[in-house]
């Protein structure tokens, strides 16, 4: 589907179950997209367990080329509020799933639209990028990491004690930075359907 924004249009995926209260918006991390195999098989996940997804390209394909738009972390909370909005008027309640430098996004984009976003789940993510709009976070926020990525572990240890919203933070054993390890990545799909499940 054609997103509709108020300057471009972008290429999305989305899923809504019947009967489905919430929407899962995903922030893919830099270097990736909407076909991010990662991340389809969290939503595959979270569509059977009954909740909506979308699956969005942040940037157009030209400005994904440019490796300064992928880190613009200001651009990249801007297109997810706006695309927030757009479901918010369809009285669906809204989450954001935000991998590596989209978890970053999904947290500002949280921080500025407040209580009209009910969780963020970070997968891999780098929350210290959100910088000070971490103590802002209203909504219920999950950070997953891997248990062998050392130094993302110690970025999100420490965003963790900025977060003032109820959290958790969720260390999967044996996972590297992408949760490429057999039954890893399960595991997030597992934790993730359960946050959103409990807060939608």
């Amino acid at each position: 589907m054609q997103l509709q924004l108020k300057n471009l249009s972008l290429e999305g995926d989305l899923v809504i179950p019947k009967n489905a209260v919430g929407l899962v918006i995903f922030a893919h991390g830099s270097g990736s997209s909407r076909h991010s195999p990662r991340n389809k098989m969290v939503a595959d996940e979270l569509n059977k367990a009954g909740h909506g997804t979308l699956l969005f390209d942040l940037l157009t394909a030209k400005e994904d080329a440019d490796p300064e738009m992928r880190f613009n972390i200001d651009l990249l909370t801007q297109r997810l509020v706006e695309v927030a909005q757009i479901f918010q008027k369809q009285k669906l309640k809204i989450g954001f799933f935000g991998a590596s430098t989209g978890a970053a996004a999904a947290l500002k984009a949280a921080a500025e639209l407040g209580l009209k976003v009910a969780a963020v789940v970070s997968r891999g993510g780098r929350p210290d990028l959100a910088g000070s709009s971490l103590t802002r976070v209203t909504a219920p926020t999950l950070l997953i990491v891997g248990g062998d990525d050392t130094v993302v572990i110690e970025l999100n240890r420490q965003a963790f004690e900025e977060l003032g919203c109820d959290k958790s933070l969720s260390i999967i054993e044996g996972a590297t930075h992408l949760f490429e390890e057999p039954g890893t990545l399960a595991q997030v799909a597992h934790l993730a359907v359960k946050w959103f499940t409990k807060y939608f």
